[in-house]
């Protein structure tokens, strides 16, 4: 087997060993709620609820969100650095096919 296809599959392997996976990224958000006279409205120290933690990601051109519990952070940036290392290996993958396709060309049995 030449380099190009070992590479090739080798990032498939990769990319199959992946898990779940999240895009997008995690903010805190502090809030102000609509009950009169809470310790949020305070007028010389107001104290705003939070922090809730909120993933926001955009897929298939259509954006979207989601609030994180604060026992589920790990979890959530685990996911979103499986995404990321998803992303590179899916960039890399296309550039060992291509490296593959010049060598062999579009011989079927390469696939």
């Amino acid at each position: 087997m030449a380099t190009e296809e070992r590479r090739v599959e080798q990032l498939k392997r990769k990319l199959a060993r992946l898990g779940p996976m999240l895009p997008g990224s995690i903010s805190e958000q502090w809030n102000v709620c609509g009950t009169p006279g809470c310790q949020c409205k305070d007028p010389d120290k107001p104290m705003r609820h939070g922090p809730y933690y909120q993933l926001s990601f955009t897929v298939g051109g259509k954006s979207s969100t989601m609030f994180i519990k604060k026992e589920d952070l790990p979890e959530a940036r685990r996911r979103l650095k499986c995404y990321r290392q998803f992303r590179t290996l899916c960039t890399e993958l296309v550039h060992a096919s291509i490296a593959l396709t010049r060598r062999t060309g579009f011989d079927r049995s390469t696939s």
